[in-house]
């Protein structure tokens, strides 16, 4: 089994910076890609990057330019810059490997205004 902790949330004014970090532990046979996904209150989750274990990356619209998706080891630890943060960015943020796990419990991100 795969467990997920996220970390490196928490809180910042509009325009900060925050680098947010996925341990992945367990039995780790095969990760395709790490993704990261956020969840604003009463929202959906939504996909927020993705790097493959060949580091190609992709970056949701809203996020494109502002976040950088980023990794050493894709089997140990994956890392999201948040850069020029805005107030639409506070969510819970979580991680998952593709294929995909149990959810961790994710890390909070809010932007304050």
């Amino acid at each position: 089994q795969v467990q997920l902790v996220e970390s490196g949330g928490g809180l910042v004014q509009a325009g900060g910076s925050l680098r947010l970090s996925c341990a992945a532990s367990g039995s780790i046979s095969s990760i395709n890609a790490m993704v990261w996904y956020r969840q604003a209150p009463g929202k959906q989750r939504e996909w927020v990057a993705t790097i493959t274990s060949g580091g190609s990356t992709g970056y949701a619209d809203s996020v494109k330019g502002r976040f950088t998706i980023s990794t050493r080891n894709i089997k140990t630890t994956v890392y999201l810059q948040l850069n020029s943060l805005k107030p639409e960015d506070t969510a819970v943020y979580y991680c998952n490997t593709v294929p995909a796990v149990a959810w961790g419990q994710g890390t909070q991100v809010t932007v304050s205004s």
